[in-house]
């Protein structure tokens, strides 16, 4: 379908409210229309990638001389905008003839605005038809086709280029409406092609509305609390999915952002919960795994091994290696010859703040057996596992332990998943 033209936007409700008054260009009027912005900023053309229509109240037009003003519209025409709108009346009680007279020899169209009409309302209503429209601003084909919500949701996880008001028009169109206050949190969920599980899991937590879209075998979602819903997010929304979820499924959720806080945030966490599932799939769990339902981790479950992996799992191979070796040799030394759990017991006893109680329960041993088996790691290692200044590079290690396992896992055949 052929893009918007500007002769279109021009006949959207808000924008004729405004009573524009074409100066210039007439004769470009059935040009595209790739995106709307609105700029206080004479140098504003330095933003512009091209097919934008630039709003304007004309402030930073006011206080200079004649030749930037049409040195302004020259950058305008340069850099392909399709047009300039200028609110008259505020900042500026008349166009200056000299940027009226530079349009008309470029034949960029100049349009006088000579009533007050919030540029949001413009802007909103125009990016919104250049999104129904099916124009985004990119020649990429997507493999989902006119899936709008899975475009938009690929697209933020995998950071392309995008602005606020895009975003937010893209949203809407999806039905995706997060009200004041609301938070967002990013999951990303392995084993399936339906969105079931994501769908029951938003009816548990009540008023909660949904960005979500199934990817070859993964599904990925943009959850949105409202500021209602009490309690930890996080915490809420792993309990929701493991009610909701299959056995065998694997939920990854991202952490916490406010609807506010820009579409960059919106991608943080879709990416942390796409990162943290890879690493969920990869790397063994820390510790003693559900018999029966779904795994449902977080990245914040995950962020040392997130840490560990920055940049990717083949990138710190070595110098994970470097790091186990260092702080765990001799204990995997022993390991190598005697078969035990050492390690295990070593990173889950880390894991839980050095509790006896807690760590012979989770790993279903006695206590009498689990300090037998701290006395010999201890004694392996030549110190005492609960010195302050050790824990941080010995859960450092063993979790590097894990993620060099994980490593071999995958290189053996297993695979590393990867997700939308």
């Amino acid at each position: 379908m052929a893009a918007l033209t500007l002769r279109e936007v021009l006949d959207l409700d808000p924008v004729r409210a405004a009573e524009p008054v074409l100066l210039a260009g007439e004769a470009a009027l059935d040009r595209p229309v790739r995106w709307v912005h609105s700029s206080e900023v004479y140098e504003g053309a330095n933003f512009l990638d091209g097919g934008e229509l630039l709003l304007t109240n004309g402030f930073g037009l006011t206080d200079t001389d004649a030749e930037i003003r049409r040195r302004y519209v020259r950058e305008l025409a340069a850099r392909g905008a399709s047009g300039l709108a200028v609110e008259i009346g505020r900042s500026l009680p008349t166009m200056p003839a000299e940027v009226t007279d530079e349009a008309r020899r470029l034949g960029l169209p100049l349009l006088a605005l000579h009533r007050v009409v919030p540029f949001v309302r413009i802007t909103e209503a125009a990016n919104r038809a250049i999104v129904a429209r099916g124009l985004s601003g990119r020649s990429v084909a997507r493999p989902w086709g006119d899936d709008h919500t899975a475009a938009l949701l690929a697209d933020l996880a995998d950071r392309a280029a995008l602005n606020q008001p895009e975003v937010e028009a893209r949203s809407a169109l999806a039905g995706f409406h997060p009200g004041p206050g609301a938070r967002l949190i990013g999951v990303s969920v392995h084993g399936t092609r339906e969105v079931a599980a994501v769908d029951r899991a938003v009816r548990l937590l009540g008023g909660a509305s949904v960005l979500r879209a199934a990817f070859p075998g993964d599904v990925l979602a943009l959850l949105a609390l409202p500021a209602s819903v009490a309690g930890d997010p996080i915490r809420t929304v792993q309990e929701a999915f493991r009610t909701a979820a299959d056995p065998g499924l694997t939920v990854a959720v991202g952490h916490v952002v406010e609807a506010g806080s820009g579409w960059l945030r919106w991608s943080d966490t879709l990416r942390a919960a796409r990162t943290t599932l890879e690493l969920a799939l990869t790397v063994p769990a820390a510790e003693p795994a559900v018999p029966e339902g779904p795994l449902v981790t977080s990245a914040r479950a995950l962020a040392l091994e997130r840490e560990l992996t920055r940049g990717g799992v083949d990138a710190n191979r070595d110098r994970l290696a470097r790091l186990v070796q260092h702080a765990l040799g001799p204990l995997l030394a022993w390991e190598a010859a005697h078969p035990s759990d050492l390690v295990r017991t070593l990173e889950v006893h880390l894991r839980h703040g050095c509790s006896p109680t807690r760590t012979a329960s989770l790993l279903h041993i006695g206590r009498q057996s689990l300090y037998q088996r701290l006395e010999r790691i201890e004694s392996l290692l030549g110190l005492e596992i609960d010195d302050p200044d050790l824990l941080g590079e010995l859960l450092a290690a063993v979790c590097a332990h894990r993620v060099v396992r994980g490593m071999g896992a995958v290189a053996r055949g297993r695979g590393l998943r990867t997700v939308a």
